[in-house]
């Protein structure tokens, strides 16, 4: 499982010229799901999202969580994130997780934020979304959930 992490000053997400998701203070999540992803990989990124310490304290250093900020998170679920571009010029796809595997992921994944009293706004799986963000920063990250605690 990949996410793609924006600290954000808000967010929103589009379907059909109407906004289904949206956040101020928080982050935005671009989710992925692989073919070999499961619950696992969903708890170890949704944890280590939760507590993964990107918003300034007083001093102005990166040592509070979207938790101690009082953030939301948009969670929007991109396939194109396991796209592999390594061949040819059009992304292999081969590595992303079938669409019913890929959204109860998706949900499970949505569903941990939750347990954690986090508020979460999502994107509507398989849609056509338009996202606007201000990231805050700029910050992000890049986490594969495959990696967590290794190296």
């Amino acid at each position: 499982m990949i996410g793609c992490i924006q600290r954000v000053r808000r967010a929103a997400v589009t379907v059909d010229e109407r906004v289904v998701g949206e956040i101020g203070v928080g982050l935005l999540v671009l989710l992925g799901v692989g073919h070999h992803d499961d619950e696992r990989e969903a708890k170890r990124l949704a944890d280590k999202i939760i507590h993964l310490r990107i918003f300034e304290d007083e001093a102005g250093k990166m040592n509070r969580s979207v938790q101690d900020v009082g953030g939301s998170l948009l969670v929007v679920s991109q396939f194109t994130l396991l796209g592999d571009c390594r061949k040819g010029r059009r992304p292999s796809f081969t590595d992303a997780a079938p669409p019913e595997e890929a959204n109860r992921l998706y949900e499970y994944f949505v569903q941990l934020i939750c347990n954690a009293s986090i508020p979460v706004q999502t994107g509507i799986f398989h849609a056509m979304m338009q996202i606007e963000l201000v990231n805050d920063g700029p910050t992000t990250f890049w986490i594969d959930s495959q990696t967590i605690g290794k190296g």
